[in-house]
């Protein structure tokens, strides 16, 4: 059997089984096996590889539509060096998503900046790669929306549609205040999703400061009871990656030897 006929067998099974990522491999597999460089088990291998990652750069590109995540934040781009206080282990370990199959919770607390949100979207694009379903908005974002389904008389169609996702993310609680009828229905939706999907969340507040976020010290107690129920809690003491790029920009301008201008030689010679 020639190289071409195997080729062209291969490439047909590709096509019945709707494997374009390993169809798009394969010429660059089989000149690996043809000179001796790959073998079999390698050759499948890098094949069902190329096909995986394809599938998940589509469901990636189908969450980021659908979700509203706002970047691509991956837990590979973490920089761990800079938040010692950080257990790796911990953060690893959520992105198995062994909670999201026990419909569990997350939450990150620290100040701003030290990478709470950019962890929290690497936990929903993890989960969006695995074929789950996930949502992402900020607070405000989120109960804008409920209080636009509540005047329009769709509310409950509002709460089924975000509590509906495997995992919704939701950003910067403690950044603004919400108004006590904003915290009403916040509180409406982590209820109806507790025990029934994950919810991720991040704050530059303590636990006994979301009384003053939400308004009303007993909805905020009733909302963590259910909220930390089955819950993960990350704290992250650290320095602002953001002031650490400014202070870096900083300093690159301060080193940067000045520019000479051609012409002031001649305006101080006139």
């Amino acid at each position: 059997m020639t190289s071409v006929s195997r080729h062209e067998r291969i490439s047909g099974q590709l096509v019945d089984l709707k494997m374009p990522g390993a169809l798009e491999a394969l010429d660059e597999v089989l000149r690996g096996v043809d000179s001796g460089s790959l073998g079999g088990s390698e050759a499948i291998e890098k094949l069902l590889g190329a096909q995986i990652l394809l599938r998940n750069n589509r469901r990636l590109e189908a969450a980021m539509r659908s979700s509203r995540l706002p970047a691509v934040k991956t837990l590979e781009d973490f920089d761990f060096t800079f938040q010692p206080s950080l257990r790796r282990e911990q953060i690893d370990s959520l992105h198995e998503l062994d909670f999201v199959r026990r419909k569990e919770n997350v939450v990150f607390l620290g100040p701003p900046g030290v990478g709470k949100t950019h962890l929290a979207i690497s936990l929903a694009i993890r989960a969006a790669q695995h074929g789950r379903k996930v949502y992402y908005g900020s607070l405000r974002d989120l109960v804008e929306s409920l209080e636009a389904a509540e005047r329009k008389g769709q509310l409950r169609r509002r709460l089924g549609i975000l509590t509906y996702p495997a995992l919704l993310v939701v950003d910067e609680i403690g950044y603004l205040p919400v108004t006590r009828s904003a915290a009403t229905l916040f509180f409406q939706l982590i209820n109806e999703r507790y025990e029934r999907g994950s919810t991720v969340l991040t704050s530059n507040k303590g636990f006994e400061e979301w009384g003053g976020i939400l308004g009303d010290e007993v909805m905020a107690a009733a909302l963590l009871d259910r909220l930390l129920h089955h819950c993960h809690i990350v704290n992250i003491r650290g320095n602002s990656y953001r002031m650490r790029k400014r202070g870096e920009l900083a300093r690159a301008l301060h080193q940067a030897p000045a520019r000479k201008n051609p012409d002031a030689g001649e305006e101080a010679t006139r």
